[in-house]
């Protein structure tokens, strides 16, 4: 179903190929766009308290103007959901509202809701069908498309998931409107990355237009998650599992997951912030190790934080971090092979690389000097 005004992104996955339709107003259509995909018509949905308050009787009254039956489960709001008594509880609900593999499961929220509905959903029955409809910049951008999903543990971020893609995605940018200034801040980290990865001009339109579309600019919005899923897409289509060049989508992410670990994933740090911070610091060690223009270092930490983003560790409110312990965490990422971190660095604005070969003591001393 295409809908009038909106754009759309296919990412070509053979058997497993969606579509991602970004626009304004795409909610009050998701009884239309879902209807190809059900088998019978019924939902279930998952969403978080926050989302649930600002966006559920919306969603809810497209699905009944479509005839779709619907259930729906509340987590708490927060990245503390994705853990295994969450992940239980809502396997346990989706089993006693008798979800079949047939069935479609909505993630409706963020980048935690749609993680852990993805997992659930990937391991019911041994996978259920599920669709993303992602209500912040980050999720519409990054984590709604590609199939990644999974639940902490306290030996770090996202190491328990699967991979399991979403039926659709749909990104409604008219829900960003009711986003705290931080969540989309945080989100709008993600975007900034990718045209550090492999667009230097979508980095340079960025460095005029972002303060439009941390302002509510629609079309900038739209033009910001069009071109945002598009370059991930392309990633995913080349490498679905991430063992090549997918990976250049974790810039910032090494130095970023460490941060979140070392302050709990809380309100403390939001993952956006983190990447934030972490892509300053890949910028800062490409420079310090000659692998980098200095300038170019300058550049995305003058960008980010004319934005208003945390560009430093010593911008991490709440006392100072230790270093050797951020060090620590890293040496756990998903990312480590053969017992080496992985670091996705840049040679310039545009153009990354990854690399196992990194000298620890230059990570510790750009750490140190951030952190102040």
């Amino acid at each position: 179903m295409s809908i009038p005004g909106a754009q759309m992104v296919h990412v070509a996955l053979g058997a497993r190929a969606y579509d991602i339709h970004v626009g304004a107003g795409l909610l009050a259509q998701t009884g239309g766009l879902i209807g190809p995909l059900l088998r019978r018509n019924r939902v279930a949905i998952v969403t978080d308290g926050n989302v649930a308050a600002r966006h559920a009787p919306a969603l809810l009254a497209a699905l009944d103007s479509a005839g779709i039956s619907h259930s729906l489960r509340i987590v708490p709001a927060g990245e503390g959901s994705k853990n295994f008594q969450e992940l239980q509880a809502l396997l346990d609900w989706m089993l006693t509202e008798k979800v079949e593999r047939g069935d479609l499961l909505l993630a409706f929220g963020g980048g935690v809701i749609g993680d852990l509905a993805g997992f659930a959903a990937s391991v019911l029955r041994r996978g259920v069908d599920f669709a993303q409809i992602p209500t912040t910049l980050l999720a519409q951008v990054d984590s709604s498309v590609g199939g990644k999903t999974g639940i902490n543990s306290p030996h770090g971020k996202n190491l328990i998931g699967a991979f399991h893609q979403p039926r659709i995605v749909i990104a409604d940018v008219g829900l960003l409107d009711t986003l705290p200034a931080r969540e989309l801040l945080a989100g709008y980290a993600e975007v900034v990355k990718y045209g550090l990865i492999g667009d230097a001009g979508f980095f340079g339109w960025l460095e005029g237009a972002g303060v439009a579309i941390r302002d509510g600019d629609q079309a900038a919005r739209i033009r910001a998650v069009m071109t945002s899923c598009a370059a991930k897409a392309a990633l995913v289509v080349q490498d679905e599992l991430e063992s090549g060049p997918r990976a250049l989508l974790n810039l910032g992410h090494t130095f970023g997951h460490a941060l979140e670990a070392e302050t709990g994933y809380g309100v403390r740090l939001l993952h956006g912030e983190g990447v934030s911070i972490g892509m300053c610091l890949a910028f800062e060690l490409a420079a310090k190790l000659g692998l980098a223009p200095g300038q170019d270092a300058q550049r995305v930490t003058g960008h980010l934080g004319a934005m208003g983003m945390p560009v430093r560790i010593s911008d991490i409110a709440g006392g100072k971090l230790n270093p050797d312990h951020l060090l620590a965490h890293m040496a756990q990422d998903k990312k480590v092979a053969a017992g080496k971190i992985n670091f996705v660095l840049p040679r310039r604005i545009g153009e990354c690389f990854i690399t196992g070969e990194v000298d620890i003591n230059a990570v510790r001393q750009v750490l140190q000097t951030s952190a102040g």
